[in-house]
């Protein structure tokens, strides 16, 4: 077990079986002693908790919200609107997986494109999209990075749009939880786009990879990330009595560290006081890890790192969570129609990498859950 997985587990483990109260304990401990991340305030901008939160860290498919920010600027600007068709490219069809798989010369709507990209993080639609507002890929992330700088990311630079490993390619807890809190500022008219439960292309249902949507009380967004270097990230968000904060956890072992971690993070937030009185215009650098990126790659995609994954599902692959916060969902979920315009070529076959592998852990609704490979979702 590697020591990254031991601090984060040590503490999450137990709350499957403890009180409330003390689980809020044991994962703030756990959350003290692990991973970059940050709980901000959206309505104040107050840091609620941060720790290494400017610590460089390979960003993975967190850059789709980056990727979205962009689009919605576009679209206020008047360049594109929600039925603007979007045509994939040779380019943007030979993107490895996690993708749709749809030929050079489809199209779907830019709506379709979003929904796709936050529920399946689809690296195929991030290119295709870019290249519609941007005219060329590199043009679209030289328009992100633009975003990225008005909005004060300063430690932050993108050098494609679905979060491939690629060099040059950083962010920091902090800078993510600048975005995510412009994202909800500045378009809360599409706010929806990050709290949808899955999507349906008419031939099969896709569920979101972000466990606490319809499973932790209030979640309504936004996003989750791996590559190897960067281990499993999530941002989360969550609305309750009219107060929303957001949490940024990156370099966790697994799919089920990663929502626990944000799970027991935004609980803390909605529960108990502030530990910090700082805000994310306040919050000055500190810390090591500023000067060159975290890569974690042996911790993840390693054998000790596949031992740590298995210890997270039960015998038959289903994903165990500890958080006692995320509950089973208590309904179907709600799939909306995202795919090609009709009149075109039917969709793809199913692919290997879109099959289901069980529930998690029997604990939660029967929804298909991804079996973590070493490519960006």
């Amino acid at each position: 077990m590697s020591t990254r997985h031991f601090r984060l587990f040590a503490a999450l483990r137990p709350l499957s079986f403890v009180s409330a109260a003390t689980a809020v304990f044991l994962g703030s401990v756990s959350l003290a002693q692990a991973n970059p991340h940050i709980l901000v305030d959206v309505q104040t901008g107050r840091v609620l908790e941060h720790e290494e939160a400017f610590r460089k860290w390979y960003p993975a498919s967190l850059t789709k919200l980056m990727t979205v920010y962009t689009v919605f600027d576009a679209i206020r600007a008047g360049q594109i609107n929600l039925d603007t068709p979007i045509v994939m490219s040779k380019r943007a069809a030979a993107q490895p997986a996690a993708k749709m798989y749809f030929k050079p010369g489809q199209k779907l709507t830019l709506d379709s494109a979003l929904k796709i990209l936050m529920v399946k993080s689809a690296n195929d639609i991030a290119v295709a999209v870019a290249e519609a507002i941007g005219g060329t890929q590199e043009g679209f992330v030289t328009r992100m990075n633009g975003e990225a700088l008005k909005l004060g990311m300063t430690d932050s630079h993108f050098v494609n749009p679905n979060g491939l490993p690629g060099k040059g390619q950083y962010t920091t807890a902090r800078d993510l939880a600048v975005l995510t809190v412009a994202l909800r500022r500045d378009f809360p008219q599409y706010a929806g786009y990050f709290a949808l439960e899955g999507f349906t292309n008419g031939q099969q249902n896709v569920p979101s990879l972000n466990m606490l949507i319809g499973r932790f009380a209030g979640a309504d967004g936004m996003k989750t990330g791996f590559i190897c270097a960067s281990g499993f990230n999530q941002i989360g968000s969550a609305t309750r009595n009219g107060r929303t904060l957001v949490s940024v956890v990156l370099g966790t072992d697994s799919l089920a560290a990663r929502a626990d971690a944000t799970a027991n993070l935004l609980q803390k937030g909605f529960t108990t006081q502030p530990a910090s009185n700082d805000t994310l215009g306040s919050l000055r650098p500190y810390g090591s890890g500023q000067d060159q990126v975290t890569d974690i790659s042996a911790d993840i995609c390693s054998a000790k790192g596949a031992k740590v994954r298995s210890e997270t599902r039960d015998e038959v692959g289903r994903m165990r969570v500890q958080s006692p916060y995320i509950q089973p969902m208590d309904h179907d979920p709600q799939f909306v129609f995202a795919g090609l315009i009709p009149g075109q070529d039917p969709q793809p076959a199913a692919q290997p990498e879109k099959m289901a592998r069980g529930d998690t852990a029997g604990t939660l609704a029967n929804v298909p859950v991804p079996m973590p490979r070493p490519t960006s979702f």
